[in-house]
């Protein structure tokens, strides 16, 4: 039984459904890499939101209440942190590795050999090799890459105690923001209940033929306000709880630890972010000396051995004999002013850059470091001038409140009066935030002593 394949007429259908056919096939290949890939991958995806699961606990919004101790101690674990720690890890290893020589090089030869009559007896020549040959790079050039490698170590180990300074400056900030709303939400709270109380009284007067009906309407609006306040204090803790998670991986509970500014003499180099800078300095200082060791040779020795076989044929009449090949070699800088020469000065002036990028550093972290003595100076000046404004409300309160016992008045002065106290204390907590707020991003930028 013969199959036989009817081609289309027009060439045109034909390469159609060629192309067809063909993409179709392709289609098919990548739907199953695709599929093979997401067999490789996506255990990995899945193990990982695991571990999350896992280290967050049940639910990613439950509380949970750990020592402040205990949530420095995870903050050391952050991602970022890690990442930092192991890029230090691998820049020791290269410092080890720039020590080490390079691998040897073997070769096996045949020499000599006739082309088209191949033998190792019948020509006086032909022979078989083996060599070894090792390259010496310039010690010097070795040991600026290892200092190097070190350096840059160093700089990331600054680097990482700066991230982590960083972080837990935003940590306590938040948790400093928290606790603001939480006291912020007590005082709107106890000005709601004010409200109804004075909202009561002035329906009593307005029955008793007072009119006081403006004061009302005037009282719905200020509660009003006090609803959106509790509404907008709700939305700003779940933004802070969104960033705690992002953070620590849950919402923690803690007791905040009595915060005190850390005192900065004027030096520096007592900033953290001046520090890694500095610590770049000196990656490009190595590079110098990398640079400069490019001037000195680099080495070799190699080591040959050939074995040639007797001679047997009828003009073959020699002795087989063994070899043994040896030298040395170096290089010579005779190029240096197109290779060697530039590469210094790109070194020195990265040098040039590297201290340009550290004084630039400095300045903005000094500003920034005013910038929040400044906001925190205000925050205490604020609090003074509120607390006055308390006492002086007080003692209206008090005066008042002696006319109403006497028989004169009525009591809505002393809640109006209390309401503008509770106002006020609110106040005060926002401020005593921002002072403390400052204090941590102060201390953040600070190496402490």
């Amino acid at each position: 039984m013969f199959i036989r394949l009817k081609l289309l007429p027009d060439p045109r259908l034909r390469v159609l459904a060629s192309s067809f056919g063909f993409g179709s096939l392709c289609a098919v290949g990548l739907a199953a890499s695709a599929s093979a890939q997401q067999s490789i991958y996506a255990p990995e995806l899945l193990r990982a939101d695991v571990s999350i699961s896992e280290m967050s606990g049940t639910s990613l919004s439950a509380p949970r209440a750990v020592s402040f101790s205990d949530l420095e101690a995870l903050l050391r674990e952050h991602p970022s942190l890690d990442a930092i720690g192991f890029t230090a890890e691998a820049h020791r290893n290269r410092a080890k590795a720039a020590l080490g020589l390079p691998d040897p090089v073997i070769s096996f030869q045949l020499n000599n050999v006739p082309l088209f009559d191949p033998s190792f007896s019948e020509y006086l020549p032909s022979n078989k090799a083996v060599g070894i040959q090792q390259a010496l790079p310039s010690g010097s050039e070795r040991r600026a890459n290892s200092l190097r490698s070190l350096r840059s170590a160093e700089q990331q180990e600054l680097e990482r105690e700066r991230q982590f300074a960083a972080l837990r400056g935003q940590m306590l900030v938040y948790l400093l923001e928290k606790k603001s709303i939480e006291q912020q939400r007590e005082y709107a709270q106890q000005r709601q209940s004010k409200y109804d109380e004075l909202a009561d009284i002035i329906d009593i007067e307005i029955n008793a033929g007072r009119p006081l009906i403006f004061r009302l309407a005037k009282v719905d609006v200020e509660r009003t306000e006090v609803s959106r306040t509790l509404v907008q204090l709700d939305g700003d803790k779940a933004e802070i709880d969104a960033e705690l998670i992002n953070l620590l991986s849950f919402i923690p509970e803690t007791v905040i630890p009595p915060l005190s500014k850390t005192a900065w003499t004027g030096n520096a180099l007592n900033f953290y972010g001046v520090r890694v800078a500095d610590a770049t300095v000196g990656i490009a200082v190595a590079d110098i000396d990398r640079a400069e060791a490019d001037f000195k040779p680099d080495w070799g020795v190699n080591l040959t051995y050939q074995q040639r076989e007797s001679g047997q044929g009828p003009r073959s009449n020699f002795d087989g004999e063994d070899w043994v090949s040896g030298g040395f070699s170096f290089t010579v800088p005779l190029w240096a002013g197109q290779r060697q020469d530039p590469n210094l000065r790109a070194a020195k002036n990265d040098k040039s850059a590297s201290l340009a990028r550290r004084t630039a550093v400095a300045r903005q972290l000094q500003a920034e470091w005013m910038r929040y003595e400044a906001g925190r100076e205000t925050a205490v000046q604020n609090v003074r001038v509120l607390t006055q404004q308390i006492r002086a409300i007080e003692d209206q309160i008090a005066a008042q409140l002696i006319t109403y016992e006497s028989g004169s008045g009525d009591y809505s002065p002393i809640l109006d009066g209390e309401i503008a106290v509770l106002m006020l204390r609110a106040e005060i907590v926002k401020e005593d935030s921002r002072r403390d707020r400052m204090i941590a991003k102060m201390n953040s930028l600070l190496v402490p002593s």
